[in-house]
This record gives structure tokens, C-alpha cells and sequence, in this order.
């Protein structure tokens, strides 16, 4: 019996401009830590230690501006390491990056550990996913259909 191979399904790529925000200063030029990771790691570009103290959080430079293609968003999310070892995330997790936005990439870190946590220049930070997303049209309705679950909010299906 001829055994047959699963076919690798072929990842679309796509070319995504990047800049430098300010061209004096340095940046790392964010990559994929593997072949299969979804999302591409953000590094920190500041010159000095950004400190966060326990309960603060601060805007980290990475000195890039991505031009996103339309109908897409880049997403910042957490790196989980950080958050598992450090207590460290994203406070506006999932920050977006909009099409149309040509400033600096910034990230929202939040400190949630009781200790101090230094961030060095080249620091992987956060993540970013590019994804792509649909426009909704919105329209009044009162015909609006029942379902099982009904009105129940949040905890309504379990723990």
C-alpha cells in the first residue's frame, strides 16, 4: 500500500514596507523566531534602560513605522516568556497598527509582578501578527434572532 504524504499547506507572504521612525537612531528589524511562529517579535530602541516598576506601565520605542496593506492590521500582543517569567504585558492587548498609520510602533508594557523590570535596547518586547480583518455594515433591526444562550452575559456558559 503507497502511503501518501499530508501536503504542508503554502503560507501566503506578502512584502510589508518598513522605516526607521527616526533616522539617527538604531532599530532591530523585527523576525520570526521560527518558521511557524504567527507572529514577529518587537524589539525595544531605546538607547537608555526603561525601568517599570511594579504596577507601572510605560510606552516602549521601537523606532519603526510599518506601512500595512489595506484591509489589514498589524496586532501587538504579549510575548507569553515575559508575561509566564516577568509578569510583563501588553497593557491594550490586542494593540492594533491601522493601515493608514505612519507614526512609530509603539508598545504599551504594564508591569503586574512586584518587582522591577529593566528593558535594554534589542529586548523582544511584544509580537506583532498581521492579519487581515472585514469592514462590517451596521443596520437597526428589530428582528434580531434567539439563540440558546439568549442574554446571558459574562460566566453565562460556565466557568
Amino acid at each position: 500500500m503507497a502511503v501518501t504524504s499530508l501536503r504542508q499547506p503554502i503560507f501566503m507572504r506578502m512584502n510589508i514596507k518598513i522605516n526607521k521612525f527616526n533616522k539617527d537612531l538604531d532599530c532591530v528589524v523585527p523576525k520570526y523566531a521560527t518558521e511557524d511562529s504567527a507572529g514577529m517579535d518587537l524589539s525595544s530602541a531605546s538607547a537608555e534602560t526603561i525601568v517599570l516598576h511594579p504596577g507601572e506601565y510605560k510606552l516602549i520605542p521601537t523606532n519603526l513605522i510599518f506601512e500595512i496593506p489595506k484591509r489589514y492590521e498589524g496586532q501587538i500582543r504579549p510575548r507569553s516568556g515575559l508575561a509566564l517569567k516577568f509578569g510583563i504585558t501588553v497593557l491594550n492587548s490586542p494593540g492594533t497598527v491601522d493601515a493608514d498609520y505612519r507614526g512609530e510602533v509603539k508598545v504599551l508594557l504594564i508591569n503586574h509582578s512586584d518587582k522591577d523590570f529593566g528593558i535594554k535596547y534589542g529586548d523582544r518586547i511584544a509580537q506583532m501578527i498581521i492579519a487581515k480583518y472585514e469592514k462590517a455594515i451596521l443596520q437597526f433591526d428589530d428582528n434580531i434572532s434567539d439563540t440558546e444562550r439568549g442574554t446571558g452575559g459574562y460566566g453565562s456558559t460556565g466557568q
